[in-house]
């Protein structure tokens, strides 16, 4: 059995921006004209006027302030209300694929590796563009590397439990260097045009190198002690778009159940316990204490749930090195988000420092990685 460790991540993020002032001025413009649209029904009490969205109310709800979309255009027209992405013709690179690339060289430069290095290719991600081929082997052959690829989506849990198959295989032998990349295009799903979700999501792609630890090149590397993966069905965080879609009357329409979609107070109640119990049980079960942690990099989701996580986790509220959050600046990312923080977050911890890698979400799913410093 061989020591695992991270020892290279690598960000991509999207160059264009959408602050929550644009963001609330095209949704309230949406609103307003749909209100006007439906002005008599409203008047006869047969349907309910669209609310307006406002800063403040992003900011509390969430932390949010500003996310980073691969595109604009569409999102922020009232009459579009979704990204507008030109198609790619099957012989060039897809956009998954591209975005990945650019995050695994990153990735792979830190952590000393050439394609030639490493042995198996992992996109985890919560959303895929395509059925098949797999984006994985996409970016496999884009990279140059042999061996191995495929995909996987455990929704915003992707990363972690990807950390935990990566290790699993590095383990036992099945492969001595893997890259895992989470293109996380979550503009792609949302609902720009419900005011209770439409602030939530930013683009984004991590990439994460794992291989053995006694062949570590990096300075900064991590060895992963310990992985742990829980999942319990819940339809409070759903999306019914699929291949079957087609074949059920009705579906092919505008509807409302084919982007996300939550319950999200009874999200929060469910899973930051959850979550809590998950992190408290696995640190217990290494024999390690909470209060030896030096970082927790949970997923990027909501402000106030990964609050109360961390304070359930510390005994104690954390301080904002102990727990740093990039979502006021990202958004949700989905299964990124916790590798985000990880990247931005690591290098300047100490040799010997403790962590845990923790990301949620739908599923419910929930992903624990306890990490140390070399």
């Amino acid at each position: 059995m061989h020591k695992v460790a991270i020892s290279g991540t690598g960000i991509f993020t999207p160059e264009e921006v959408i602050t929550n002032a644009e963001l609330v001025a095209s949704y309230n413009e949406y609103a307003h004209r749909q209100n006007r649209l439906h002005a008599d029904a409203i008047e006869a009490g047969e349907r309910e006027p669209m609310a307006m969205s406002s800063e403040e109310f992003i900011v509390k709800a969430s932390g949010i302030e500003r996310r980073h979309v691969v595109s604009k255009f569409g999102i922020l027209d009232p009459g579009i209300m979704h990204p507008v992405l030109p198609e790619r013709a099957e012989d060039e690179l897809s956009l998954m694929a591209e975005i990945s690339v650019k995050a695994a060289d990153k990735a792979m430069k830190k952590a000393g590796l050439a394609a030639q290095d490493v042995d198996a290719v992992i996109c985890a991600a919560s959303n895929h563009e395509r059925a098949y081929p797999a984006i994985a082997i996409e970016v496999q052959q884009a990279l140059g590397i042999k061996g191995f690829a495929f995909d996987m989506n455990v929704a915003c849990s992707s990363a972690t439990f990807g950390i935990q198959l990566a290790s699993d295989m590095i383990r036992t032998g099945s492969a001595r260097a893997i890259l895992m990349v989470n293109p996380e295009i979550t503009s792609g799903h949302q609902e720009w045009r419900d005011r209770d979700c439409h602030f939530i999501f930013g683009d984004v792609c991590t990439a994460v190198v794992l291989q053995r630890a006694e062949e570590v090149k990096s300075e900064n590397a991590y060895e992963v002690l310990a992985t742990r993966c829980l999942t319990e069905f819940s339809n409070n965080i759903r999306n019914n778009n699929g291949f079957l879609r087609r074949t059920r009357e009705g579906h092919m329409v505008d509807r409302r159940d084919m982007q996300f979609h939550q319950e999200g107070r009874k999200v929060f109640k469910q899973v930051v316990p959850m979550v809590a119990e998950l992190m408290l049980g696995h640190l217990t079960e290494q024999g390690i204490e909470p209060q030896s942690l030096s970082r927790l990099w949970l997923h990027q989701a909501n402000k106030g749930m990964n609050d109360l996580i961390g304070s359930k986790v510390l005994g104690r509220e954390p301080s904002r090195e102990e727990q740093p959050n990039v979502l006021q600046d990202y958004a949700n990312t989905s299964s990124a988000g916790s590798i985000i923080a990880f990247s931005k977050f690591s290098d300047d911890l100490p040799a010997g420092s403790l962590g845990v890698i923790c990301s949620f979400g739908a599923g419910y799913s929930a992903g624990s990685v306890i990490v140390r410093k070399i």
